[in-house]
């Protein structure tokens, strides 16, 4: 494998040895991108009839499809997802066929309890989104203070 290759895959923030789930596969997608990833892990990628923990997640998604849908998509691939593991949605560049509207994303993320970064670019026809949860560092803060809390209280 080539530095090349294993850098843009490493724009991802996947590792060797993480299992990656990839949702709405279709005959469309970048086979590169996909082979790029596949070689950086080592390990094949998963589809979303994949039902144990994963190390991170790829959404192809197109326009023309439901902006509802994409929510509830964003919101199955990531109950597998480890907690801050990279998760991304897949799009044609614009101008492209399929290409989507970064307002769709940025509302469908936002429903999904996410926020969405800008675009990427991660191959020739695709841009690459990634998505982090809202509030994770505000969750893990507010927890260590009532833990906190709670051991000084027992003193």
């Amino acid at each position: 494998m080539s530095t090349t290759t294993i850098t843009q895959a490493q724009e991802f923030g996947f590792h060797p040895g993480d299992i990656i789930q990839e949702w709405l596969w279709d005959d469309d997608v970048d086979e590169g991108l996909r082979r790029k990833i596949e070689d950086l892990t080592g390990e094949d990628l998963v589809d979303e009839d994949y039902d144990s923990a994963v190390d991170g997640a790829i959404i192809w998604w197109r326009d023309g499809d439901d902006e509802d849908a994409l929510a509830d998509t964003i919101m199955d691939a990531s109950e597998l997802v480890d907690e801050g593991a990279p998760f991304w949605i897949i799009t044609p560049k614009p101008g492209r066929e399929g290409s989507t509207n970064a307002a769709t994303l940025q509302s469908a993320a936002k429903t999904a309890g996410m926020n969405a970064a800008t675009p990427l670019t991660v191959s020739e026809d695709w841009n690459g989104v990634r998505l982090r949860a809202f509030g994770k560092g505000a969750e893990r803060a507010d927890r260590m203070e009532r833990a906190e809390r709670d051991d000084m209280d027992l003193r």
